[in-house]
């Protein structure tokens, strides 16, 4: 499994779907999920979205942005209409006010797909659970606030989709997580893709013909006894190529990733698993716990079982 691919593993859209929100200005809509991943497709119309630092990222319409992080935010239509009359809606797709049958959104039930005015703002919104502390990778590696343009033409099926969930019919509500879910990978891909140095390493290290095949080795099989000579190899290269290329792709060492790769493993094993630490240790390629537990606490800070005793509280 590619790097990409393993960090969002954990991470899915549930009952994430909004079929009424077609909007007429003034407005602001308030998102109070908290969610880890929350996605915003803007198909008509536009808006800014405002963080609780105060900062603005405006949205157009064939926009896709993608907002990090468990705090509060609002989208808007002007960015200054606080303080001045506006409609105010709340989109819950998990807490207290949440609707059960998908994202709720106060005041919008009445309006549905396509009869809004031309001026109107249309999008759906995607709120991601995680099942794992594997997403925190991912989210390390994010901005705040993305934005995917028009021009990369992400999804434009997707409100087709939306209009068709909306009759409610079998299946249509797992349909429009599924769609969500790939919707996500789309956006955050052509992201990455289009984020040069910004990108972290292990995504650049995924086009780079030297340093994948080792990267995949690494990712798929964590536990093997790997040294510098057989990641080479794995890359059909010398050594000394091997090491110079995947530093200067990579930003560091293959060995130093190689061990940042163990550590996060091991934190999630631990975390989530009710393997001993002897295990942990075993499945992420040290032979003794001790060593393990010597090299986790080097770079964590805890040893394992405290790690485990502080995850569980």
């Amino acid at each position: 499994m590619d790097p990409l691919s393993s960090l969002l593993s954990g991470i899915r859209a549930e009952g994430s779907v909004v079929t009424h929100a077609v909007l007429r200005a003034p407005w602001t809509i308030r998102f109070p999920d908290r969610a880890p991943l929350t996605m915003i497709s803007v198909f008509r119309g536009g808006g800014t979205i405002i963080l609780e630092d105060g900062s603005r990222t405006p949205v157009a319409a064939g926009d896709t942005a993608v907002v990090r992080g468990a705090e509060l935010f609002y989208l808007a239509d002007q960015p200054e209409c606080d303080g001045t009359p506006h409609t105010e809606y709340e989109i819950a797709c998990f807490g207290p006010n949440a609707d059960p049958s998908g994202c709720g959104a106060e005041e919008l039930s009445g309006i549905r797909w396509g009869t809004g005015p031309a001026e109107a703002t249309a999008l759906i919104v995607g709120a991601y659970r995680t099942s794992s502390r594997r997403h925190e990778r991912l989210l390390r590696a994010l901005p705040p606030v993305l934005v995917v343009g028009e021009e990369t033409a992400v999804c434009p099926w997707l409100e087709v989709a939306a209009v068709e969930a909306a009759d409610k019919s079998a299946g249509s509500q797992a349909l429009m997580d599924r769609l969500l879910d790939w919707a996500l990978v789309c956006a955050l891909r052509l992201w990455f893709d289009h984020a040069g140095e910004a990108a972290p390493g292990w995504f650049r290290g995924l086009s780079d013909p030297v340093v994948a095949p080792a990267l995949e080795a690494v990712h798929t099989r964590p536990g093997d006894a790997w040294t510098v000579a057989s990641l080479a190899a794995e890359s059909g290269v010398s050594r000394a190529l091997f090491a110079k290329r995947f530093s200067g792709v990579m930003g560091r060492p293959p060995l130093t990733y190689l061990t940042e790769f163990r550590m996060d493993e091991a934190e999630e094993l631990l975390a989530e698993s009710d393997l001993t630490v002897a295990q942990v240790a075993k499945r992420v390629g040290y032979a003794d716990a001790f060593g393990f537990s010597a090299a986790f606490k080097r770079r964590k800070g805890l040893s394992p079982t405290a790690f485990r005793a502080a995850a569980a509280a």
